[in-house]
């Protein structure tokens, strides 16, 4: 039993032993100032503005997620989509021509015109370029909605 009790004994003094008294605990620095101006962190990840990367199979998701929609006749979600998509991959015309359609249907003319000419940009001589310059042709200048 002594043993016991010695052993309990020794193992509390090494432990209150490491522990500093809470007047030799080292004061924090402040930081510099430049780090002050600074935001701190976002604490809620959903809140984060979200980051893009190069990434041609969430784009193509996005695709046909937002093909789904416009499917259905929900032009707001299908235009999302294919923005996301855009975002994803900017060098995805497929993406740029229906976030036209879907802008078009939502009478987004100014969203619209800015689809249509990145999608001539980036495919000149696709199979739809032909019908998308008269589209274009047809859509009125105007300045974007404030």
């Amino acid at each position: 039993m002594r043993r016991i009790f010695l052993a309990g004994s020794l193992f509390a003094c090494a432990v209150f032993a490491q522990q500093q008294p809470p007047a030799q605990k080292k004061q924090a620095t402040p930081p510099p100032a430049k780090q002050q101006e600074e935001e701190p962190p976002e604490e809620d990840e959903s809140l984060k503005p979200k980051e893009y990367t190069l990434n041609p199979l969430e784009s193509s998701r996005n695709v046909t997620a937002g093909n789904y929609y416009f499917k259905k006749g929900n032009f707001r979600a299908s235009a999302r989509r294919y923005d996301e998509a855009t975002k994803w991959d900017p060098g995805n015309a497929e993406a740029f021509l229906k976030l036209g359609e879907s802008d078009e249907k939502l009478k987004d003319r100014h969203g619209a015109r800015e689809a249509y000419t990145k999608y001539l940009e980036l495919s000149p001589d696709g199979k739809n370029s032909e019908e998308v310059k008269k589209r274009l042709a047809k859509l009125p200048n105007s300045s974007p909605k404030n």
